[in-house]
């Protein structure tokens, strides 16, 4: 089956009664009346209120609950780099530094709301503060991966037409380069210790800017951000996501996928580039829990275990991929005091790495599966029975926006295509089946790559696979798999574990799905996220 989104929530978003969003001093009202609010909103109980801006509606409000003594003393972001630096906001702290930021936005970088600035940070501490005051100016943000190239920023500050751009040293080269070809951009902030010419500073414009600043009104559909998301064709294609659907899009999967209160300390590994570091902002800070943030110049396993046991991260977040590479390590090395809660999404979770992580830990992995154009779709929440394999159950809600033409194209009625598939079970329970181009047809077979890779994983000779399509001149196509070894197998005869794996396959699913073709390869094509990239793999195999 297709997975669907029918629009049940995306209907109450767009009846504006106003209940909320009145500017001023944020009320007195206890925090479980006001997250249940917020939670109501957010599931479509409640109308969305025609003003709503999260800076001052929720950041504001835990500032005032934290003064009056209502949240524990928790902080509401903690950065450290690996080598003893540490940054630590309380929600008041985070008010302050982030006004400031809004008066550097919307003062020396003349920018006004409905304006729009790219982002591209590493995990620095001012990546949170510019996306603060972005919502406090009414700017939209743009978040980019560093990886981008100069064609990659040339593409997206013309389609854009950003007015504005903040990055660090290693990117303003690139910038420099084709800055002439971006009209619209206006002013360059740097993040840097030294000066750029044509760049202003960013912390030496905060450290003189005032403290003093009144926050935007901004409409529940007012634009909050926009992402570039890759497609299978054509140039990437821009997400748009107001200051409803995200602001108060989190609430709910906060609390019952993440599962978190004021007292935990959440860590999500992802880059701040992709949508998983908004969906952590706004899923942690609308419940009042704190941001942890490691600045992992380079993601290692090592690195990752040895923060889990140093700090009391109570709640962990990474790609399958990563789980992959922690499981590979002896856990029971390892003592991980604080932590309770643990989550993966992106990619498909392998049986397998769930069952290893949670024998080695004792916790379980919670999947959820969300895209770009959404908020979570699907998740094993906190507290519910894991069927191994399983994304889990249907989690509303959704508010889907981008370009007109090529939303068209996926929308039927009051659904959304996502342009994945998967199979519902009796349950209710979705499985993952892959995207609708990754689906193999081998002789009017229909195979999913997710099954066939959770297979191989099961083999302790294979690390990581990927499993694509590949032409056949009678099945049409047939399952190639690229398989990563582990290090003790990476010396046997290759046609003998070829054969080895194949079997293995088909005593673990239906033989019909083994790989017919098997390659060994020392790495796989993943994105700056992590992601297996099986569209490069299908498209060398089919010569596109």
């Amino acid at each position: 089956m297709r997975l669907w989104l029918r629009g049940l929530v995306l209907q109450a978003l767009r009846n504006f009664r106003g209940v909320c969003g009145v500017h001023g001093p944020p009320p007195p009202v206890p925090a479980p009346q006001i997250m249940a609010t917020w939670e109501a909103i957010n599931l479509g109980k409640k109308p969305v209120p025609e003003y709503f801006n999260f800076a001052h509606d929720v950041l504001d409000v835990w500032s005032q609950l934290e003064k009056d003594g209502h949240r524990p003393l928790n902080p509401a972001f903690w950065w450290v780099d690996g080598t003893g630096a540490e940054v630590k906001w309380s929600f008041e702290e985070l008010g302050e530094q982030s006004r400031k930021a809004a008066n550097v936005l919307g003062g020396a970088c003349g920018l006004q709301p409905g304006d729009r600035m790219m982002l591209v940070l590493p995990r620095l501490p001012e990546w949170w503060l510019i996306s603060v005051a972005c919502m406090r100016t009414g700017v939209v943000m743009i978040p980019g991966v560093t990886q981008l190239t100069e064609k990659d920023l040339k593409y997206r500050l013309q389609i854009s037409r950003a007015k504005s751009i903040i990055t660090t040293n290693s990117l303003a080269p690139h910038v420099d380069a084709i800055s002439a070809d971006c009209p619209s951009l206006q002013t360059k902030l740097l993040v840097s210790d030294s000066s750029r010419p044509g760049w202003m500073n960013f912390k030496e414009l905060l450290r003189e800017a005032s403290t003093g600043h009144n926050c935007v009104r901004t409409k529940s559909r007012d634009t909050l951000a926009i992402y570039f998301t890759s497609g299978t064709t054509g140039n990437p294609k821009m997400v748009e996501h107001s200051q409803s659907s995200y602001g108060l899009g989190f609430v709910a999967s906060g609390r019952r996928w993440v599962a978190l209160t004021e007292s935990d300390i959440f860590w999500n590994t992802t880059d701040t580039g992709w949508v998983k570091a908004a969906w952590t902002l706004f899923s942690a800070w609308a419940n009042g829990a704190c941001i942890f943030v490691h600045e992992l110049p380079q993601v290692g396993a090592k690195v990752i275990l040895n923060t889990l046991t140093k700090f009391p991260v109570t709640t962990l977040c990474c790609v399958p991929t990563i789980f992959r590479l922690l499981v590979q390590e002896d856990l029971t090395r390892y003592s991980f005091q604080s932590l309770r809660h643990c989550l993966t999404g992106g990619e498909a979770l392998n049986p397998d790495v769930r069952e290893k992580w949670k024998s080695q830990t004792g916790l379980e992995l919670h999947e959820g599966y969300g895209q770009s154009e959404t908020v979570l779709i699907c998740a094993n929440l906190r507290g519910m029975m894991i069927k191994s394999g399983s994304m889990g159950k249907a989690s509303p809600p959704y508010d889907v926006q981008e370009n007109p033409e090529k939303t068209a194209a996926s929308e039927r009625g009051d659904f959304y295509l996502t342009g994945d598939r998967a199979r519902m079970d009796k349950d209710g329970y979705f499985w993952f089946m892959g995207r609708s181009d990754d689906i193999i047809n081998s002789s009017s077979y229909r195979i999913g790559p997710v099954e066939v890779e959770s297979a191989l994983a099961e083999h302790p000779a294979v690390l990581e696979s990927a499993v694509v399509s590949s032409p056949d001149p009678i099945r049409g196509e047939v399952v190639k798999a690229f398989v990563v070894l582990s290090p003790a197998y990476s010396s046997h005869d290759p046609e003998a574990l070829i054969r080895e794996l194949q079997d293995h396959v088909k005593r673990m699913t239906a033989p019909y799905k083994y790989p017919r073709k098997v390659a060994f390869v020392s790495e796989l094509p993943k994105t700056v996220s992590g992601k297996i990239q099986r569209s490069k793999l299908r498209n060398q195999e089919w010569g596109r």
